[in-house]
């Protein structure tokens, strides 16, 4: 289906064609001929489908139809778990609404508290956000979301697992009622208790899947080597040599692990930046921004950067640690063969990842290829770094090693 075939406002139309769609992808042509027409779908598909795209176009065909909507307060609101998400849907609903005339806003911890807020007050006819500072406004009464036509959750699987729940919940129950808003619902993977939301909070949903049992995509070559923990640094600069991976992501499962990488890579001529949670957002967008536009040839990630984000050109995609999560699996690998192109996902199984093995082979319906690896892929003359140490507290400890008391000292 090409989308000069829907009956979509002029406006949204140039925006689509100057963004470059012109042939629908799977999920879109599934779900869009159902909420064009106003029904509220749940969506899953794999990774880099256009799920996102999906929306989109949906919201702005909505808001634009809409000729009765007044006053300041946001018509659609889109929930997204992550910085980077919210950053990336932004920056789609830009160039897709670039025409449309509606103002769009992105919410989000880490910068620009002032701004945001000062904008959100002068009004937003889409705000997109990560439930925090959304709530954190709401109860300053900044905004209201009683003037909400359109409500997307994205990623919604990943609002479960980061502990989100209680904000949607919060967030949801001030929203017009369901039958009066339309709803969508977009992820990767939807279970049980992701349905369990869409039920509980959207209007008779339809389900809507285009992977069967097929959870990843359908261009990844997958390849798992089992090695010990001590060999995995060795066998990574071994690939990184042979394999010449010109856009490359590698996962960790912690900050402390994904800090020593970092060092040791770099050490070894391999330049790489590091993103988690614990990392300020200013420069969590300029890492990403580097790795986007090619400055950053290797960026290593804790599970921040695993959903959602569309990363044009990722040829390969380590997992140095499995993850615990077998969900996230899909996730990380996704992140390359994005949008019909092809790309490669390296998984290291070392003592602790190999307990994880069986249940990301269950959830992805088959069992990833083993490939065992040479002694000469193994690189053992390379740089060495220190493994940084706790240090102890030492404040109330005097020179000889001795806890001081907290207590003054006696009055003479």
């Amino acid at each position: 289906m090409q989308f000069a075939e829907l009956a979509l406002p002029e406006s949204l139309s140039r925006g689509i064609a100057e963004a470059g769609f012109t042939t629908c992808t799977p999920i879109q042509e599934l779900t869009l001929p159902l909420t064009l027409s106003g029904k509220d779908v749940a969506g899953r598909g794999q990774t880099g489908t256009g799920k996102t795209a999906a929306f989109l176009v949906t919201l702005f065909d909505r808001l634009l139809k809409n000729k009765n909507a007044t006053g300041k307060n946001p018509r659609a609101l889109i929930l997204a778990p992550t910085r980077e998400l919210v950053v990336q849907i932004d920056n789609d609903a830009k160039l897709l609404g670039k025409h449309c005339g509606l103002s769009v806003q992105a919410i989000y911890g880490g910068v620009d508290y002032m701004k945001q807020r000062d904008a959100l007050r002068n009004g937003a006819d889409v705000i997109i956000g990560t439930p925090g500072r959304l709530i954190d406004y709401l109860k300053q009464k900044v905004y209201t979301l009683s003037d909400v036509e359109m409500l997307v959750i994205d990623e919604a699987d990943r609002m479960f697992d980061m502990g989100f729940i209680a904000d949607l919940r919060f967030i949801l129950r001030r929203l017009p009622p369901f039958d009066k808003r339309q709803n969508l619902m977009f992820s990767a993977t939807l279970n049980q208790r992701v349905m369990e939301l869409a039920y509980e909070f959207m209007n008779v949903p339809e389900k809507v899947s285009v992977t069967g049992d097929q959870m990843t995509a359908d261009n990844v070559e997958e390849v798992l080597f089992h090695v010990g923990r001590k060999e995995k640094f060795p066998l990574l600069l071994g690939l990184l040599r042979r394999d010449g991976m010109e856009r490359t992501m590698i996962f960790i499962n912690t900050k402390r692990e994904g800090e020593y990488l970092h060092d040791r890579m770099n050490a070894n001529d391999f330049p790489c930046r590091l993103i988690s949670g614990d990392v300020a957002q200013e420069k969590r967008l300029r890492i990403m921004a580097d790795f986007k536009n090619g400055k950053l040839p290797i960026l290593i990630a804790t599970d921040v950067a695993s959903r959602g984000l569309h990363i044009e050109g990722v040829s390969h995609v380590i997992n140095y640690d499995l993850p615990e999560d077998c969900e996230d699996y899909v996730h990380r690998i996704g992140r390359t063969a994005r949008a019909g192109a092809e790309g490669k996902a390296i998984s290291f199984a070392d003592e602790e990842g190999a307990l994880y093995l069986d249940a990301i082979e269950e959830y992805i319906h088959h069992k990833i290829p083993t490939e065992w690896a040479e002694d000469d892929l193994f690189v053992n003359d390379f740089k060495r770094v220190v493994k940084p140490k706790f240090k102890k507290n030492l404040n109330n400890a005097d020179k000889s090693g001795q806890r001081r008391s907290n207590r003054p000292p006696p009055r003479r």
